[in-house]
């Protein structure tokens, strides 16, 4: 994880465990280091961990258990993949549909090219034996 300057160090954390349970780093019942151990391993006060943790905990992708320690929630990955999905078509494709239209191209046209893209990027991600391609 890299921190910059650009947004508060605790949404960066909290971003990074967001990602980190999407693409599967991190799964339902891992334990994740403590406020401490993130603290020290990034050079930020413990304060800052425990905001992002608390904000992970609201939102039902980290429980904590007393004694224990704080783990990665049961259903974390789907409820994220459902907002990932619901924001990319609110923010990427609903914008880009629209302009298309704006730009003359019928629905079949966009249709089309969408199916294009997308199979020809799930060759290059995934690759035709099914497999997931090397990077």
């Amino acid at each position: 994880m890299q921190l910059s300057d650009r947004e508060p160090i605790y949404r960066q954390l909290a971003d990074y465990l967001r990602r980190q349970i999407v693409v599967g780093a991190l799964s339902e019942g891992d334990r994740i280091m403590s406020t401490n151990e993130y603290a020290a391993a990034y050079r930020i006060n413990p304060a800052t961990a425990a905001k992002a943790f608390a904000e992970l905990v609201a939102d039902e992708l980290l429980e904590r258990r007393r004694g224990i320690g704080m783990f990665v929630a049961p259903g974390a990955r789907e409820r994220l993949t459902a907002v990932g999905r619901a924001g990319y078509v609110a923010d990427t494709l609903t914008p880009a549909v629209r302009e298309g239209l704006a730009l003359g191209l019928s629905i079949t046209d966009i249709t089309a090219q969408v199916e294009r893209i997308a199979r020809e990027t799930a060759t290059d991600t995934i690759g035709s034996d099914g497999q997931e391609a090397a990077s």
